[in-house]
């Protein structure tokens, strides 16, 4: 079984191997990263190889890892597509703390155009669903800028079935991104429900977070990341994984792996 290059991601088609900026920050997710220069370098590179889809979010950094989308790669090709995030509050390193209060995801929305200097959002996701809202209110007003245009599509992250299939009755639903990998199986029902209505599946922690290859040689390191990543391709057509990572020479391992065959 061989993975299909391409496919379909926020109406448009793409090479399915995308880019994950989360580790371009400082650490515990939290400051800038410790060299700016080579962040920038290594996103312009990601594209020169091939990338059109770029994954981030407001609360990296907070507010950094948008930023260096913008100083690497604006203006933005038109077969790119960028997909960021709202709906957490940041405490500090490593911590995150859910808010789908409406106004402050509208706010959210609104700084994200800002810092990605467009007027409209390729794919825009509710980073969690917070427990102390009706997600019919966090969806909803996702839905109103969705209407306003100044969102493109929609997306959730780590959900279950349930809350899609409350949230598809409110707004059409383009991509969902929950914990996946060759680790982390977890979200078996979720990719057959995907695959069903025709959504994109992005994994998030598509490496396990380095767990899968975090011992051997580096060569190992690389063959072992290799094989995982062309695991996820096969193992469904609406898989879009997302690895990160803050070294070329692993980026150019990594989209190698959706070579066919």
């Amino acid at each position: 079984m061989t993975a299909a290059r391409t496919g379909l991601l926020a109406g448009q088609q793409v090479r399915r191997l995308g880019f994950g900026t989360m580790r371009l920050t400082g650490p515990g997710i939290w400051g800038p990263p410790a060299s700016e220069a080579e962040a920038v370098q290594l996103l312009r590179k990601a594209v020169e190889l091939g990338v059109q889809h770029i994954d981030t979010a407001d609360a990296y950094g907070p507010n950094v890892a948008e930023g260096l989308i913008r100083k690497a790669l604006f203006p933005y090709a038109d077969d790119l597509i960028i997909a960021t995030k709202g709906g957490f509050t940041r405490q500090g390193p490593g911590k995150w703390t859910p808010c789908g209060v409406p106004a402050y995801l509208r706010q959210c929305v609104e700084m994200s155009l800002r810092q990605l200097n467009v007027e409209a959002i390729d794919l825009y996701y509710l980073h969690r669903v917070d427990p102390n809202v009706p997600l019919a209110d966090q969806v909803g007003e996702l839905e109103k800028m969705r209407q306003e245009g100044k969102i493109k599509c929609l997306g959730l992250s780590k959900v279950d079935i349930l809350q899609l299939t409350q949230a598809i009755a409110i707004a059409p639903i383009a991509a969902v991104q929950n914990q996946f990998s060759i680790l982390d199986n977890q979200s078996e029902d979720v990719i057959r429900w995907c695959e069903q209505n025709e959504t994109a599946f992005i994994p998030y922690a598509p490496l396990s977070a380095g767990r899968y290859f975090s011992t051997g040689e580096v060569r190992d390191q690389l063959a072992s990341a290799t094989h995982a990543l062309k695991w996820l391709l096969n193992y469904s057509p609406v898989m879009f994984p997302i690895p990160g990572t803050s070294r070329v020479e692993h980026l150019e391992e990594n989209l190698r792996s959706d070579i066919e065959g």
